[in-house]
């Protein structure tokens, strides 16, 4: 896979973008027969469509063939953009999309999901090799696997073969806190406002709330969340058990970075969690404090490193620590945490940095699966049960485009067996 910021998936989804997935989606739906239901769409620069098609529409052929047929009757050799739900393999493993692409100009690509047999990055790929494909958003992802539920519930994706990660989620803790609280939302509202200041206002509109005291409830809700599931974690469940070579991964990201020993800098760890990377990666730097909002997570961790100090905070805000004050910012899988806010912590983290000093964040990229040791590439895809290949590279394209607009320079990515490093300084 190929290792680098492509900053142009971030635009924005618009509305005549989610119509047309909306519209093949619904092609998909018209499958006549039970199976894989794809649908795939063909679109003019003026908004028009050319053509479309779905698995199954001619009987015993798939969408691929189908939408070919139609592209060679109407005359065409390009489109401005296609929008397919699924980025199907063919029997012989090789991608349908690559296939289309090989004889068809088309300037954007918007995918849904990976196909459910796709269990690592291959090569030939146009999600993870083209230049500029874009995703469906999270709601009419989950309306795919919805239509396609038999297939990806038996695909390695599912994360019911990790216990951990399939009965510990962080939105049904917060959604039963918040309930506790007098805040009865739903699951599916929980899923829908993902980010912090989204479920504050929610609240705030629903029932009438202030800011502060929605923030707040929802503040304590995430820290009861977070200090459940991560304050004590159990690292059998953790795909890093399955790459005993993880903490040197780490270190190559570091001295690709700074030519200064982790021992003589001064470090910030930020999202630590029950601290056992820390003691792995930092058990010799004197110069050392933890921030989280899980209070236990730091207990834990400062018993184990009682030189260090500990600080209860978010990334979002850490307003308890001074201005240029740190040689280097570590954060391993946060910045891919339920309801963050990337932009707000990356300027924290450029806040607190002196100049010329070194950020480190890690997506996470994988999970166990636990009855066979190997990992399962990807993220969990919100509200669901199931396992996205492309979404670690996606978040991780994300995270990058919010330091850089914080203002951090001399980017670094380090895909590794499971999880996506990114590196980079400030000016």
């Amino acid at each position: 896979m190929t290792a680098h910021v492509d900053h142009q998936g971030e635009d924005t989804v618009s509305p005549d973008n989610t119509t047309w997935m909306a519209y093949a989606i619904g092609l998909a739906q018209q499958r006549p027969q039970p199976g894989r239901r794809v649908g795939a769409a063909l679109v003019s620069e003026r908004g028009q469509l050319l053509c479309s098609a779905f698995d199954g529409e001619e009987h015993g052929t798939s969408w691929l063939r189908t939408l070919r047929r139609k592209i060679r009757e109407l005359g065409h050799s390009s489109a401005h953009s296609l929008y397919l739900t699924i980025n199907t393999l063919a029997a012989d493993g090789s991608f349908e999309l690559a296939e289309l692409l090989a004889d068809t100009r088309i300037d954007t690509v918007h995918i849904g999901l990976p196909d459910p047999a796709l269990t690592s990055y291959l090569s030939g790929d146009p999600v993870t090799e083209r230049g500029h494909v874009l995703r469906f958003p999270d709601q009419l992802q989950r309306q795919i696997l919805t239509q396609n539920q038999d297939l990806y519930a038996v695909s390695e994706q599912s994360i019911e073969c990790n216990p951990h990660y399939s009965s510990h989620r962080i939105s049904d803790a917060v959604t039963t806190t918040l309930t506790a609280m007098g805040f009865a939302l739903t699951k599916d509202d929980v899923n829908t406002h993902r980010g912090r200041a989204a479920l504050a206002h929610l609240i705030c509109q629903r029932y009438g709330a202030e800011y502060k005291e929605a923030d707040r409830a929802v503040g304590d809700a995430l820290a009861a969340a977070f200090d459940a599931k991560y304050g004590a974690y159990d690292y059998v469940y953790d795909a890093r058990t399955a790459n005993p070579g993880w903490a040197d991964d780490f270190t190559a990201v570091y001295r690709g970075a700074s030519s200064r020993p982790l021992s003589a800098v001064g470090i910030l760890n930020v999202g630590v969690g029950a601290g056992h990377e820390a003691e792995v990666l930092f058990a010799d730097c004197p110069r050392i404090t933890f921030a989280d909002i899980a209070e236990s997570g730091l207990a834990h961790v400062h018993r184990r490193m009682p030189r260090s100090r500990t600080v209860v905070s978010s990334a979002e805000d850490l307003s308890a620590l001074p201005d240029d004050s740190f040689d280097l910012y570590v954060s391993l899988r946060t910045y891919n945490s339920s309801f963050f806010d990337t932009s707000a912590a990356a300027s924290e983290a450029y806040r607190v940095l002196k100049p010329g000093a070194v950020i480190i964040v890690s997506v996470a990229n994988g999970f166990l699966y636990t009855q066979r040791g190997c990992v399962v590439p990807g993220l969990i895809i919100p509200g669901t049960e199931f396992v996205d290949l492309y979404r670690g590279m996606e978040t991780a394209n994300s995270v990058g485009a919010q330091l850089e607009s914080a203002g951090f320079k001399d980017f670094r990515m380090l895909p590794t067996g499971t999880e996506i490093y990114l590196s980079a300084v400030t000016v």
